[in-house]
């Protein structure tokens, strides 16, 4: 037995065991549709909550497109911070969009939930990057001054992004939520893209899925734009 502790120690210290991710251990959480409320929300200092997506129509002619609520009704939430999402299948918004957009978000604050900004969750390959960041220069100037804006990002734009396109969202963007996982299960190389995450030069969260595999690289609290974790919940 003794033997066998030693050897677990052993992979332990050259970082060859991964742990799974337990919400119990953090503050942050997506709460997306279809997903039933946890126990651990009741710790939470922030919550990210779907509600609505922005979707392209393929079978109309002109491809319209539309904005589709979703995710829980309005709640009155009295602790912590919210942000609410929206999930982006296309950067071609109309200003109707916009309208039923951040009219949501107003009817939020008027029951009064802490909100604090909205986050935009769409996968902007790294080569389209500066088209992003005209779209979120659009949207800052129409959000509320008492607002923030949050991305989602993926974690190849430390590697190979555009230094000007990532220069493009300085100031336009208050953090970027960098995504570890793909479906609901980590991607196995996450540990190769974190070390380059401080060439963004952008407030950063990570974002982990419930149950995936995670172990923290022992640098990456002393990164000055590190600000925490959020984790995405899924049902059992």
């Amino acid at each position: 037995m003794g033997r066998w502790r030693w050897l677990l120690a052993g992979l332990l210290a050259l970082g060859d065991v991964q742990a799974a991710v337990d919400a119990r251990d953090y503050d942050s959480f997506w709460l997306w549709s279809g997903v039933a409320p946890q126990p651990v929300l009741s710790q939470a200092r922030s919550l990210y909550i779907l509600q609505g997506q922005v979707s392209e129509s393929r079978r109309s002619p002109q491809r319209a497109v539309s904005f589709i609520a979703q995710g829980i009704a309005i709640p009155r939430l009295t602790q912590g911070e919210v942000w609410v999402v929206y999930r982006a299948h296309t950067l071609r918004w109309p200003e109707s969009v916009y309208r039923q957009l951040l009219g949501q978000v107003k009817r939020w604050q008027q029951a009064g939930n802490p909100v604090v900004g909205i986050q935009i969750d769409f996968d902007a390959r790294t080569r389209y990057l500066d088209e992003y960041a005209a779209f979120l220069r659009d949207l800052r100037q129409r959000l509320p001054a008492d607002l923030r804006l949050s991305i989602t990002g993926l974690m190849d734009w430390s590697s190979n992004a555009d230094p000007t396109a990532i220069a493009q969202l300085k100031g336009v963007v208050d953090e970027v939520v960098v995504q570890t996982y793909q479906g609901r299960h980590s991607i196995p190389d996450y540990a190769a893209y974190l070390p380059r995450m401080n060439r963004l030069g952008l407030p950063f969260k990570i974002g982990l899925i419930q149950g995936g595999e995670w172990r923290e690289p022992g640098y990456l609290k002393g990164n000055e734009w590190f600000r925490g974790y959020v984790v995405f919940l899924q049902n059992p």
